[in-house]
């Protein structure tokens, strides 16, 4: 039983059944199979999509490319402008999109909104940016001449997304790549394609109401096998994925192999190290957070808490006990604390990884469990669980995408913490709780952590608009939303004007000429 009308939502977000799942902005149409929207809430069908076939994909680009000539050539503070008025949809569609959101992924009613706010932000972002995209002047060694460096327009961007979250990975992508130029082809996840629908009617609104061409903004929806049209599509200059680290490598391999240009945000192994020095509050706030926020399946989840021995049994009774105030249920009920897992194979990979890391000798803390009768009835709920491991288990060197915390401890200096926390695959995101200045400096340091993001008296959980997101070693490299993320969507050119009536040849060559 939802907290909501469902049919109502998808109304006033302009989604009716059966939804065609690819779209040139204005223009909606679809021949593909069949693909079915089930919420992980209460188990229930919500609508079904048809996915994109190959003719269709033929279709958008075109479209795309066609409209690319004339959104190119637009100055970019109008293109800021575009991207204004869609914020300014958003707002007016906040609460809808939010609960669409809520319903298809399962995240709380709070954190879809938050999702939301994060779309208008990065747009307000994106607005102040197109007029900010600036280059370098340089001088030059020759005289008469001067030298600088200009960003240009790539053309079509490709954005494949991943599930959790639904709507904001795809904003923080098309928003900078619209003002800088470029038009865009989204896949969303084939687990909530209604937001990738709602999301491209809102932008199409935008368009058919500033008489721009349909194809600045395309939607094609499927599996793994549609996203492969634009990894192989030569047209495409650049595909920004998000997703597995396994899904990641397929992506980067076929794009590199036609020496396309990538942008990867892949998987996450978080941890938080708590030190002798530590907020224990804080630490219990930001640890409890991180680990449960989304059912932990955010990229930036809390997965390994590094404690000091000397403090490792106090932080261990204050977290296990902070465990026994979460609630769980329906994600729309702002009460509960936390909502199901996307499906019921995450749960399946749930129970496989508290199974793991008992074999593997760890010792289950806080037991997991799937639940189930009123209000469970998808199947996807279940308990977050804590385990007592080692940083070595093989189970804790990858990424489950569910609400499980390992703590780990650790003796001597912060160094040793360090070590640990760097001692996996992937470099998302860290963060270390102390109230000592130079273990802080140490953290932020060149031989500190090793991630893309490292906090210090917060936890790994989020990011900010305004800084880059992303992380190194197998999360992928990449770079999206704030800072000068812009320049991924654009190429760099080198400008050389000579106003002299000579030309000086490079080495001093000379011809008689």
């Amino acid at each position: 039983m939802t907290l909501f009308n469902i049919d109502d939502t998808l109304k006033q977000l302009g989604i009716q059944n059966i939804n065609n799942g690819t779209s040139t902005g204005v223009k909606n149409f679809s021949n593909g199979n069949i693909l079915e929207s089930f919420s992980p809430v209460d188990g229930k069908l919500i609508a079904s999509v048809k996915t994109t076939s190959k003719s269709d994909y033929e279709t958008v680009m075109a479209t795309a490319t066609k409209a690319f000539k004339t959104w190119q050539l637009m100055p970019a503070p109008q293109r800021g402008d575009i991207v204004r008025q869609f914020g300014d949809k958003l707002r007016e569609k906040k609460e809808a999109l939010g609960k669409l959101v809520s319903y298809e992924m399962g995240k709380s009613y709070q954190e879809g909104l938050g999702e939301v706010q994060e779309m208008i932000d990065i747009c307000d972002f994106a607005v102040g940016l197109s007029r900010q995209l600036h280059g370098l002047t340089m001088h030059s060694e020759r005289p008469g001449h001067r030298m600088y460096e200009q960003y240009h327009p790539l053309g079509v961007v490709g954005i494949i997304s991943a599930f959790n979250f639904p709507v904001a990975v795809w904003s923080w992508n098309t928003a900078l790549a619209w003002v800088c130029g470029d038009v865009c082809v989204w896949k969303p996840s084939e687990k909530t394609p209604l937001c990738g629908i709602a999301c491209q009617n809102i932008i199409a609104e935008v368009l058919k109401e500033n008489n721009l061409p349909e194809g600045i903004s395309c939607l094609i929806n499927g599996d793994y096998k549609v996203g492969e049209f634009m990894t192989k599509d030569v047209r495409i200059p650049l595909v920004s994925a998000t997703g597995s680290t396994r899904m990641g490598k397929i992506v980067a391999k076929e794009v590199a192999g036609r020496l396309g240009k990538t942008l990867l945000e892949l998987g996450g192994n978080n941890a938080i190290i708590v030190t002798p020095d530590a907020d224990i509050k804080m630490t219990v706030i930001g640890a409890v957070f991180g680990a449960v926020g989304t059912a932990g399946q955010r990229c930036t989840s809390t997965r390994r808490l590094i404690i000091h021995t000397s403090i490792y049994n106090k932080v261990k009774q204050a977290i296990v006990d902070a465990y026994k105030q979460i609630k769980i249920g329906n994600p729309l009920d702002q009460t509960n604390h936390v909502g199901p897992l996307i499906d019921k194979a995450a749960v399946n990979m749930y129970k496989d990884a508290l199974t793991k890391v008992e074999q593997e000798g760890g010792t289950i803390l806080v037991e997991g469990e799937v639940l189930s009768g009123s209000g469970y009835e998808s199947g996807c709920y279940v308990k977050p669980a804590i385990a007592e491991a080692e940083n070595s288990f093989e189970i804790v060197q990858h990424e489950t995408f569910a609400p499980i915390l390992y703590l780990l401890k650790y003796e001597g200096g912060v160094e040793n913490a360090i070590e640990i926390q760097n001692g996996v695959a992937q470099g998302l995101s860290s963060a270390i709780m102390t109230n000592n200045l130079r273990e802080a400096e140490h953290f932020l340091s060149h031989a500190g952590s090793d991630c893309g993001i490292a906090n210090v008296n917060i936890g790994t959980s989020g990011a900010e608009i305004g800084g880059a997101f992303g992380g190194e070693k197998e999360t992928g490299g990449g770079r999206e939303s704030g800072s000068d993320a812009w320049k991924v969507y654009m190429r760099r050119q080198t400008n050389t004007i000579n106003y002299t009536t000579k030309l000086p040849l490079a080495q001093g060559i000379k011809f008689n000429l």
